[in-house]
């Protein structure tokens, strides 16, 4: 297997109990280091990603402005190494709550600089909106949202539901952890091997049977039977009040995800519901930007954040 990339700044992970689960954190520095105007820098990860994807943004973030950041990504419940729902289904106001008391456990009446990227993109969009005294700057990364729901559709979607639920869910197994990271570079061909190869050990764990396991709980995978409704996400948008820094790859093909049901414009006029908007792209990324692109996306963030 190839060589593992080398982190330039350290992390340590606790648990914290959140809403009766224990939540898996990745820390880097101390909280000590926080102040009004370096406040905890909170990150949060997509759909079937871990916290510990973020470590080579933090990197490039400490290469540019030294180790002065406390930084801290929690791995979301049913990912990584935080503990599962125990129910069949996942509900997005669930991480909103989760990321709420989360908030009030590390960074207690002060506001802090969230950035999500993806499915995390969306949670703390919504959540800006929600507790809009609670974040000073925020960051989104790909958070495009979803495809506006035709009411008619709801019937369809919720038998979809309930015939899943009948079915058991399961996600793929590796013999090996080389195939683990084949798997990670399937999945993105710009991801460098050696950053693969450290992901590979955060994002799967080798189990009884001797097969690595992805560390998500297949759950996840279950339709959602509520519908995405535009109008009340653009609702919330509008009660941001944190400036927003948009960061978006230039070779992501938004579209093609959709098959046309949502186009890149589409989401700009969304993007328009936000009052203070400033918008990036880093060309030669994909979705994945911070495992691509992590130095210049901490250009971006660390001058944002400024």
């Amino acid at each position: 297997m190839s060589p593992a990339y080398v982190p330039i700044r350290p992390t340590t992970t606790r648990r914290l109990p959140v809403r009766g689960l224990q939540l898996h954190l990745q820390t880097w520095g101390s909280a000590d280091q926080a102040t009004a105007e370096r406040p905890t820098l909170v990150l949060v990860h997509g759909w079937m990603d871990v916290g510990a994807s973020f470590q080579f943004l933090v990197d490039a973030l400490a290469g540019l402005e030294g180790p002065v950041r406390h930084i801290i990504a929690p791995d979301w419940r049913g990912f990584g190494l935080s503990d599962n729902s125990g129910a069949d289904s996942y509900w997005f106001p669930d991480y909103l709550g989760d990321l709420d008391a989360l908030l009030d456990a590390v960074s207690p009446g002060q506001p802090v600089d969230l950035l999500g990227h993806s499915m995390g993109g969306n949670v703390v969009m919504s959540y800006a909106g929600v507790r809009p005294g609670r974040i000073r700057r925020l960051i989104n990364l790909e958070g495009f949202g979803l495809p506006a729901a035709p009411p008619e559709d709801a019937p369809k979607r919720m038998a979809k539901w309930l015939d899943e639920l009948k079915q058991p869910a399961s996600l793929r197994h590796y013999a090996s952890l080389a195939d683990v990271v084949d798997r990670l570079v399937a999945n993105n061909p710009r991801l460098p091997r050696d950053k693969a190869a450290w992901l590979a050990p955060h994002w799967a764990r080798q189990a009884a049977d001797g097969r690595w396991h992805i560390l998500g709980d297949a759950a996840h995978k279950r339709t959602n039977p509520v519908p995405y409704r535009v109008d009340e996400v653009l609702a919330t948008w509008r009660a941001i009040t944190a400036p927003l820094l948009w960061v978006e790859g230039g070779e992501t093909r938004m579209a093609d995800w959709w098959a046309g049901r949502f186009s890149r414009p589409e989401f700009g006029q969304r993007l328009g519901a936000v009052a203070r908007v400033q918008e990036a792209l880093i060309p030669q990324a994909g979705h994945m930007l911070h495992h691509e692109r992590p130095l210049e996306l901490a250009q971006l963030v660390a001058n944002f954040l400024a």
